[in-house]
């Protein structure tokens, strides 16, 4: 539930702004752009993950590098209940999945587990691919996947760790939603693309045709 009130600092400059906004329109031009789409296989093997032709089904569209200014908004949104952030963050992933050339037939969110989603108060994923898809005008379609199980944090555990972690926690429900279908999938963060990749690779094999999306890579 939104809980703040107008006007704010922006978290960037320390200037007022407009709290569904998250920064300054300055600070917003300031937050590093990201031309291509992260390969998240690549970057999971340690491999270069931009510039990937060899798994088309695994890239990751998003507009920005995830510095300090793009944090704070996606921290915001996710552990301080300002919802209305989806807004602010979802145009510009529909231009970047936009520009990378996918078209995508519907948007799904990452899961989260029914454990975490309580702690939180609501699944930033499933907000953000709602307002995603609607910056797309495709339709969003919840409970085609399911996190079978719940995972520890990911932000405690090093790559291999986060691969043995993920491995067999996702599984897809309703596979006639997606089976020859452009399937987006829409995350916060890309970091280790741990998650992103097991998910895309969960779709691919009801036969998906899968790529990802993100506020920010945090290379």
């Amino acid at each position: 539930m939104e809980r703040v009130l107008l006007p704010v600092r922006c978290p960037g400059c320390g200037q007022p702004s407009e709290a569904h906004l998250g920064l300054c329109d300055v600070c917003w031009r300031r937050v590093p752009a990201l031309p291509t789409p992260v390969c998240a296989r690549c970057l999971l093997e340690g491999a270069p993950p931009d510039g990937c032709s060899r798994h088309p089904g695994d890239r990751v569209h998003a507009p920005w590098l995830y510095d300090d200014r793009l944090a704070a908004v996606v921290q915001a949104f996710k552990f301080e209940g300002r919802v209305r952030l989806a807004d602010a963050l979802a145009p510009a992933m529909a231009d970047a999945v936009a520009r990378g050339g996918f078209r995508p037939d519907l948007v799904l969110a990452v899961p989260l587990h029914a454990t975490r989603r309580r702690e939180r108060g609501h699944d930033q994923a499933e907000r953000l691919a709602l307002a995603v898809a609607r910056a797309l005008g495709v339709p969003y379609v919840p409970g085609v996947v399911e996190r079978a199980r719940a995972t520890r944090p990911q932000t405690t555990l090093g790559p291999e760790a986060r691969r043995r972690n993920l491995a067999g926690a996702f599984r897809v429900l309703e596979p006639a939603w997606v089976e020859g279908r452009r399937t987006l999938v829409v995350d916060d963060v890309l970091t280790t693309g741990a998650t992103l990749a097991e998910v895309l690779a969960a779709l691919r094999v009801v036969d998906a045709r899968t790529r990802g999306a993100v506020a920010g890579w945090a290379s």
